[in-house]
């Protein structure tokens, strides 16, 4: 556990407050180019592996039970089948995402989903499209913050911490998850990995308190992840003169957005081909593909039920959670 000033293990919930919708700022959100900030991937149901899917779930999980009502902001919502999960019980959400197809898939499920907003009336999941730096809402706004797996993304990760820090209220919490550095797959969309005490003396800039702990994973769910980035370590090898760092990291990153995919799809033929053969893709135990609440893709076994929230974190955890609580000012024009 790493923490700053008054920092506890597991931090007051956020203020009840008015669950009213968000007011934006005057004038359209400024969308600027998001290369040069901002490397986009993000998770899809059907798409990506049921075991990232896991992970990501397991992440929004440990928020939604630190979440009291009041109004919840969800910065890089994707395609808000996470976000929705935090709407109702007196919560009004914002899911923002800065690209147009995942705000839109996002509006979408908002239109579809039946939670209400505190006062029985209205839906309480909308979604607009806004730059995580640059965000057009009025400071003080949020009872609560997400921003999960995100701040990795980006080139200049202060700058996010900061716009989040703006729009938190006074008495409210932000909540940052992102990939713990050592644990981590080489993966080119992601530009600042941190250990915990980087973590925590980024976030200490602009919160007065700040804990920083883990969501870990049971033993089969961490043997999964060893043999993904072990498999994967093996296909790198066969880049034997290092060309991906010595190219233009743009075409890496172009190259990696194209295999990817094709890397997923190849990883679920050889669950499917597995689960016919009664193996169900290696998952010690047998244990039944699919997971509660946003991972039904499921692979190899890997659900939300093995992950937990941990002081203990170590170089084989999995992923740091961060609640930051008490936002300090920031003089203006910074940072």
């Amino acid at each position: 556990m790493t923490t700053t000033r008054q920092a506890h293990e597991h931090p007051a919930e956020p203020s009840a407050r008015s669950a009213e919708r968000p007011r934006l700022t005057a004038g359209r959100p400024r969308l600027t180019a998001w290369r040069r900030r901002l490397t986009g991937e993000r998770p899809r149901r059907g798409v990506t592996p049921g075991s990232l899917l896991a992970l990501h779930d397991a992440g929004y999980c440990a928020v939604l039970e630190r979440l009291g009502p009041g109004r919840v902001l969800d910065v890089g919502c994707g395609e808000g089948f996470e976000s929705l999960r935090f709407a109702g019980e007196g919560r009004q959400v914002l899911g923002v995402d800065y690209a147009s197809d995942a705000a839109s898939a996002a509006r979408g499920l908002a239109r579809g989903s039946t939670a209400t907003g505190a006062d029985g009336r209205g839906s309480a999941f909308s979604v607009a499209q806004m730059d995580a730096v640059a965000l057009g809402l009025a400071a003080g706004t949020f009872d609560a913050v997400c921003s999960s797996h995100l701040i990795e993304h980006f080139a200049d990760p202060a700058r996010h911490v900061a716009e989040l820090a703006r729009v938190t209220a006074a008495g409210g919490s932000a909540f940052f998850l992102t990939p713990n550095a050592p644990a981590d797959f080489e993966n080119p969309f992601h530009l600042h990995l941190f250990r915990p005490r980087d973590l925590a003396s980024l976030l200490g800039s602009f919160f007065e308190e700040v804990w920083v702990g883990g969501v870990d994973a049971d033993e089969r769910v961490k043997a999964d992840f060893a043999a993904r980035r072990a498999k994967a370590a093996r296909i790198l090898r066969l880049d034997v003169f290092d060309l991906r760092h010595r190219i233009p990291r743009s075409w890496y990153v172009a190259l990696y957005s194209r295999l990817l995919p094709l890397a997923y799809a190849i990883v679920a033929r050889g669950q499917r081909r597995a689960r016919s053969d009664g193996t169900n893709g290696g998952a010690p135990g047998g244990a039944p593909d699919g997971a509660p609440g946003g991972a039904p893709d499921g692979a190899r076994g890997v659900t939300a039920d093995g992950w937990y929230v941990t002081d203990a974190v170590d170089e084989t955890t999995l992923v740091l959670f961060a609640v930051c609580r008490r936002p300090r000012e920031q003089p203006c024009g910074q940072p």
